[in-house]
């Protein structure tokens, strides 16, 4: 008998050790009629000890706070561009990349809803850029064509686990909690930045040529955006301010936020 009452306190603790893992939800990117997420955003996530589900494209309400229901925690993935002219009111230049006008209305639906909600977000590359513009930023359509002065190649031709380019990190920022670190090399996919920052949000990372690499919420240490891509340093497995980035989303999606 006690044999078995042994197996049935080991099998109870196994579920809740696996049910106690916080599920994080992933923003859904498209290839052809597909979609689909990056491996590398899947393996940040289970590394830092989260439950990736991946969330397709939607603006049905009812759908939406079902999903918002399921997950403790989300991040918005790196993609196409947005759509200037319909978000912030930017007629487009002449070096802007592709744009999905469905999965923009899904982005910002989902990530105001997830904010609002109360849910820890990591914004990652167009995640950031979708954040800012949510609440009211801008962007620049084309780092080269249209910040003066930028020096640093932020479209990088390396593997995403090699870093080309150092941001400096704001101390006593939500980014400098996470790392400890006020300089670090990044990697760098991207052609668009933050231009004017969304209200109640401030920038707390940048490159040496000043192109904005971080943004957090003023109010809240729940709601945070880089530029760069940590999955692809997370992906390993191995420590680093990276994988940091992946474990306070986790730590943060278990916790209730605080009032």
């Amino acid at each position: 008998m006690k044999k078995y009452f042994l197996t049935f306190v080991f099998l109870c603790a196994a579920f809740i050790a696996v049910f106690a893992q916080p599920v994080i939800g992933i923003s859904a990117n498209k290839s052809s009629s597909t979609l689909e997420v990056n491996m590398t955003y899947v393996k940040a996530v289970i590394n830092a000890g989260g439950v990736p589900l991946l969330i397709p494209w939607t603006t049905d309400e009812t759908q939406l706070n079902r999903i918002l229901e399921t997950i403790d925690g989300l991040v918005m993935t790196g993609g196409e561009d947005v759509d200037p002219l319909k978000y912030y009111g930017e007629e487009p230049c002449p070096r802007m990349g592709e744009i999905v006008p469905a999965r923009d209305a899904s982005d910002i639906l989902l990530l105001k809803s997830a904010v609002e909600k109360g849910l820890p977000v990591l914004g990652i590359c167009r995640g950031e850029q979708v954040m800012n513009i949510a609440f009211g930023g801008t962007l620049y359509q084309d780092i080269p064509s249209q910040v003066k002065g930028t020096f640093v190649d932020h479209s990088q031709n390396a593997p995403s686990s090699y870093g080309t380019h150092t941001i400096n990190i704001d101390k006593g920022s939500l980014l400098y909690e996470i790392t400890g670190c006020t300089d670090v090399a990044v990697n760098s996919f991207h052609h668009q930045a933050v231009k004017d920052v969304a209200p109640g949000f401030i920038v707390i990372a940048r490159s040496k040529d000043g192109v904005v690499e971080a943004i957090q919420k003023k109010d809240s240490k729940r709601v945070l955006g880089v530029q760069f891509h940590p999955e692809g340093f997370a992906q390993s497995g191995e420590q680093s301010p990276f994988l940091n980035i992946f474990k306070w989303l986790v730590k943060e999606a278990i916790s209730e936020p605080a009032l």
